[in-house]
């Protein structure tokens, strides 16, 4: 016959919870214990009751004390007499340790019942700041980081961990604002162009008898706003590339790469009336070349868009001993510390006249971020605008060299 494979049935129950676990541990640890420590009060005392009647006979025999015939009471050693009495004697202690023991397992399982009960109490007391996390964890949402645990007590582990929990609830907080207001900023940004391009193409449809020159007009704006739509897409892609840079580091020099940049948009800068001044020390990290490459020259590439006419466009690079610096100063109007700093922002523009969208300066913020470095903003009272990023020196490159200045104008 075939053997029949019988199915193991398996019941899932509720797992128990910490608190049922630190209970049944403490429960657990002072029963071991208590039976260890009474174990050897039970020994302690039978030894104690057999010391004290061997003491005894070493007394009497060290007096010079022996009973008539050598025996118990006026009794033979040997009488039956003398055998009742150790016997009843050996009955009295067998009797006295039985009782202790008895006892003892008594106090013993009275004493379990009452840790087992402080210990749940204890247990709960403690866990209560985890069901406090829990319970906010629960109730936080995307549109409800607002919310903290805010704990409050000794500080301790628990309280470190709702501290913890505190801190990450605002960083999630500003990153989703921060995100709502990109992909405001961003809807805004290409709903412009798709307006524009619409409202050419239905104005030249409206138009019957429109002529070759104007279909040719409304082609070159739709053309217009079409490069206007990939530039734009092309800034949103490099930004997002930035923020989720992986680590593909290299050896890279700062100074040669702004060197580059330089000699792109110099003619740019030509064209602008402004000239450049450049200080490029060696200045060699480590990082991605093609996200510094273009972190550099959107600084650049700012520096004389929102500079004035005949103004000045400073770069410099320096190094010393565990960082590198670039630093990037631009002749213009002045500029308030407070709305400076806002500049890093995607989207943020001081002027809507001026072209471009205001990811220039948000790009070379997640370049930064990316690399783990900083970047410093700064508004000079004489007006333009100076940035200064500092990033980790590549420690398997040698000591800076001597700074070379180039002025181009």
């Amino acid at each position: 016959m075939p053997r029949r494979r019988l199915k193991r049935l398996r019941i899932d129950g509720p797992s128990p919870t910490i608190r049922l676990r630190l209970t049944v541990l403490y429960g657990l640890v002072f029963l071991v214990t208590g039976a260890v420590l009474l174990t050897i009060g039970y020994l302690l005392v039978r030894s104690n009751i057999s010391a004290h009647h061997q003491f005894r006979q070493n007394l009497f025999r060290q007096l010079g004390y022996t009973p008539p015939a050598g025996g118990a009471f006026g009794l033979g050693a040997n009488s039956a007499a003398t055998h009742i009495a150790h016997d009843v004697q050996a009955q009295i202690t067998s009797d006295a340790l039985h009782r202790l023991v008895i006892e003892y397992l008594l106090a013993l399982g009275v004493m379990t019942m009452i840790a087992v009960g402080t210990g749940w109490w204890l247990a709960g007391r403690a866990l209560r700041p985890l069901r406090e996390i829990t319970a906010t964890a629960r109730r936080v949402s995307g549109e409800n980081l607002g919310e903290r645990i805010a704990l409050s007590g000794p500080a301790d582990e628990l309280k470190e961990l709702a501290d913890t929990f505190d801190g990450m609830l605002g960083r999630l907080d500003s990153a989703f604002a921060s995100q709502r207001h990109f992909v405001a900023n961003s809807s805004h940004e290409l709903r412009t162009p798709l307006a524009i391009m619409r409202t050419e193409v239905d104005v030249t449809l409206a138009d019957s008898d429109a002529s070759r020159e104007e279909l040719r007009a409304m082609g070159e704006a739709v053309r217009e706003t079409v490069d206007r739509c990939e530039r734009l897409i092309e800034s949103l892609l490099m930004l997002a590339r930035s923020e989720a840079q992986g680590g593909r580091e290299q050896p890279v020099d700062m100074a040669s790469l702004a060197g580059d940049c330089i000699t792109d948009l110099h003619a740019r800068a030509e064209q602008a009336g402004v000239s450049i001044r450049t200080e490029l020390e060696p200045a060699w990290t480590r990082g991605d070349p093609a996200l510094l490459e273009r972190m550099i020259a959107n600084l650049i590439d700012n520096g004389i868009r929102h500079n004035e006419p005949g103004g000045q466009l400073s770069v410099r690079t320096e190094r010393d001993h565990s960082s590198v610096r670039l630093i990037v100063a631009n002749g213009g109007p002045v500029i308030d510390a407070a709305e400076a700093q806002r500049l890093l922002e995607p989207f943020r523009r001081l002027h809507r006249s001026v072209e471009g969208f205001g990811l220039g300066l948000s790009i070379v913020k997640s370049v930064v971020d990316a690399h783990h470095g900083t970047i410093e903003v700064i508004a000079p009272s004489e007006g333009g605008l100076e940035l200064r990023i500092t990033l980790s020196a590549d420690a398997t490159v040698g000591a800076p060299l001597s700074a070379a200045v180039l002025t181009q104008s």
